[in-house]
């Protein structure tokens, strides 16, 4: 297999990288650590900074190995919202729904489907996210059947990555099971001397750090943050990824540019399949990366700017910047990010991946996350390691005209890996409505058993 030549230490730096990320949270994919002699797991890894957006190389690979892999996942939970699973209160008239609330606090899953987004009759504009259906009683869900695909021939330096996605779903209109393509695209890797990739299709997001943790193998706890419906969403374009070694400083410089339909909203929010401009959002970020022995530091800044992809005017722009950091020592890990995202109201009616709305309103918020936890590798039979961590974040949003609300959330949860194959994990999430928005009874008890293959 075709890899690339790196420096001694750029090899060692890069392998680092993927063990130290697999002792929170291992891929779907990589079944057992990563060999230091195997540059192709390094390559892989570093395509977007982390082994969390495709599989690392498998297990048996190497020289006479297929260059085909299969791998995937069985999500499945059993979660209880509080109230109605719902933000919506009973004593709040006015309209649009949606824009006096957090439709999204009572995520229960890593996609971060929430328990219900059932207004009882009350006009919505389309800022919701997915649903599980399940209102305030408890249940077990399907939360995900996910199958990876990869083609990476030893004749030539490109690779073909698909991730699918099956959604069981039920609602109170009746069956509304999905099957979305995550991920579906092709990459090359032109030079051998060079860490420089390009890719095509429908990719991860280049903002920000979080959507690294989409799968839910890989993410630490279940839900994902109050920030990640503006920076995890997948997209079709073309992306440039390039890292550039400095050995003696025990550091490394990456930039991560992208021209995609949506940029890195969620598809319920902006539809990635197509543009309805015409014109592409552009976004990157630079990452600045210290790995001395024992511990690792990783800074990011992040820039996206372009036509909101839910209107067809090219004139009405989407805006966003972010900052993130992530600190790994002796089994400790800290990560957080601030994101501050602008749109302008678009004109016409608003189209997303839910449907047609009326209005394509001026949109703002700011909002950031914090999170820690400790690692403690037991290795005692089948069992392998034992992960609490807790998650602070806040968010403060506005709809043009609207009044602003300001929310928070601390989630405090426990995650347990079995083998090289399932974790299983248990979250609470406390939702408070700080500001702007009536106070709702929409906390959330969640847990979840990840088997990976």
């Amino acid at each position: 297999m075709r890899s690339l030549r790196m420096t001694k230490f750029a090899a060692t730096f890069a392998i680092a990288t993927v063990a130290t990320v697999a002792t929170f949270g291992r891929s779907a994919a990589a079944q057992t650590p990563p060999d230091a002699t195997d540059d192709t797991t390094a390559e892989v890894a570093s395509e977007n900074d982390s082994p969390g957006y495709s599989p690392s190389e498998p297990a048996g690979s190497g020289p006479g190995a297929s260059a085909l892999h299969v791998n995937g996942y069985v999500d499945v939970g059993f979660a209880k919202a509080q109230g109605d699973g719902t933000s919506f209160s009973s004593d709040d008239a006015p309209v649009p729904a949606d824009y006096g609330v957090d439709a999204f606090a009572t995520a229960v899953n890593s996609r971060g489907d929430v328990a219900s987004t059932d207004s009882q009759g009350r006009f919505v504009n389309g800022f919701l996210p997915r649903s599980v259906g399940i209102a305030g009683r408890p249940s077990f869900l399907l939360n995900n059947f996910n199958l990876d695909l990869r083609f990476q021939p030893a004749s030539a330096p490109i690779m073909i990555f698909s991730r699918v996605q099956f959604l069981p779903r039920f609602s109170s209109t009746g069956d509304t099971t999905r099957v979305y393509v995550e991920q579906a695209f092709g990459r090359v890797t032109p030079f051998e001397s060079q860490e420089l990739s390009l890719s095509v299709g429908k990719f991860d997001s280049v903002v920000g750090i979080e959507y690294q943790d989409n799968a839910s193998p890989i993410r630490i706890g279940i839900t994902p943050s109050l920030a990640a419906r503006y920076t995890t969403g997948t997209s079709v374009g073309a992306k440039a990824f390039y890292r550039f070694h400095v050995a003696p400083l025990w550091s490394a410089l990456s930039l991560n540019v992208a021209a995609t339909n949506s940029g890195s909203m969620v598809e319920s929010l902006q539809s990635p399949e197509q543009s309805w401009s015409g014109a592409p959002v552009l976004a990157g970020r630079l990452g600045y990366e210290l790995s001395p022995p024992m511990i690792q530091v990783k800074l990011g800044a992040s820039l996206l700017r372009g036509p909101r992809n839910d209107q067809q005017s090219r004139d009405a722009k989407q805006r966003l910047w972010a900052l993130d950091g992530r600190l790994f020592v002796a089994g400790f890990a800290l990560s957080g990010e601030y994101v501050h995202i602008d749109e302008d109201e678009g004109i016409g009616p608003k189209t997303t991946s839910l449907g047609v709305f009326p209005f394509a309103s001026g949109f703002h918020a700011r909002v950031y996350w914090a999170q820690a936890s400790y690692a403690l590798n037991v290795g005692l039979g089948a069992l392998n390691r034992v992960v609490p961590y807790a998650r602070y974040e806040r968010r403060h949003a506005w709809f043009q005209g609207f009044v602003p609300i300001t929310v928070d959330r601390m989630t405090a949860g426990l995650r347990i890996d079995l083998w090289d194959f399932v974790a299983v994990k248990g979250e609470y999430l406390r939702n408070r409505e700080l500001a702007g928005a009536p106070n709702s009874t929409n906390d959330v008890y969640t847990s979840s058993a990840v088997f990976s293959w």
